[in-house]
């Protein structure tokens, strides 16, 4: 999807590529063509959006929704991915539909590619529960 989202020839060549080899349409309109590249756009805009609204909702649930009187905070996002990654159409609406949700405070919000995320999530996830099973014990 990304790649027909991303073709910018005259003649949607890598649409009709795509159409051809993977989904079997043989022949396909250069009408056709250009609808199946909306048809990206729409399904893109609409994940990225539920993506970034998301990511609100877990900035909320911290309480970093909000800047505090005299506290300069700021949250770094995390993200890994091939989608987040590679789709640069994506991640821009992504990233302006996060400004738009979150106003002013967007200022203190770092968006940043992560590799491994996966890794590093479980090895944050298995050290914070270490941390509470230490308190449990006391």
């Amino acid at each position: 999807m990304s790649a027909m989202h991303h073709d910018t020839s005259p003649d949607l060549k890598v649409v009709g590529s795509k159409l051809k080899d993977i989904l079997e349409v043989p022949n396909s309109s250069l009408k056709m063509r250009k609808i199946i590249v909306e048809i990206c756009d729409i399904v893109a805009t609409r994940g990225a959006r539920l993506s970034a609204a998301g990511i609100l909702g877990i900035l909320k649930k911290l309480g970093r929704d909000a800047v505090k009187e005299g506290e300069k905070q700021r949250s770094v996002i995390a993200l890994d991915g091939g989608l987040f990654e590679h789709y640069t159409k994506f991640r821009n609406c992504m990233e302006s539909t996060l400004k738009e949700l979150l106003g002013d405070v967007a200022e203190n919000i770092i968006v940043e590619h992560s590799n491994d995320g996966s890794g590093i999530g479980a090895a944050l996830l298995a050290a914070s529960h270490s941390q509470y099973l230490e308190i449990d014990n006391s």
